[in-house]
C-alpha cells in the first residue's frame, strides 16, 4: 500500500515528505496536501527510500513541489532513491533541478 507522510522538522525550516510504495497519480492529492498551506521560505526534503516505483506523473508532482517552494530559488532535496529511481531521475535530468542525495 502506498502512503505519504509529512513532518515539519524540529528546526522549523524544513518539511520532510516520505513516500512509501508506488509513487504515481493515485498519490497526487496526498502529495499535494503534504506541502499545501505551508509558509514560504521552507526547505523540502523528499525521502524516496521506501519508493518502489515512480512514473511520469510523479515527476510532474515533484516539479509542482519545486514551483511551490520557489522555482529556481527552491530548496528541494530528493534523498534515499534506489538505483532504479535514480536512473529515472537522471533520464529526466532532475539533478539540474533538485539536490539529489
Amino acid at each position: 500500500m502506498s502512503q505519504i507522510t509529512s513532518t515539519l522538522e524540529e528546526n522549523g525550516r524544513e518539511i520532510l515528505i516520505r513516500i512509501r510504495g508506488r509513487f504515481d497519480f493515485s498519490l497526487h492529492r496526498a502529495f499535494r496536501d503534504a506541502y499545501r498551506g505551508q509558509s514560504s521560505g521552507l526547505h523540502y526534503s523528499v525521502d524516496l527510500s521506501g519508493t518502489e516505483y515512480l512514473d511520469s506523473s510523479a515527476l510532474g508532482m515533484l516539479l509542482l513541489l519545486r514551483e511551490h517552494a520557489g522555482g529556481d530559488t527552491a530548496k528541494v532535496r530528493l534523498t534515499g532513491a534506489s538505483a532504479e529511481v535514480l536512473r529515472l531521475l537522471a533520464i529526466a535530468r532532475f539533478e539540474q533541478l533538485f539536490e539529489l542525495g
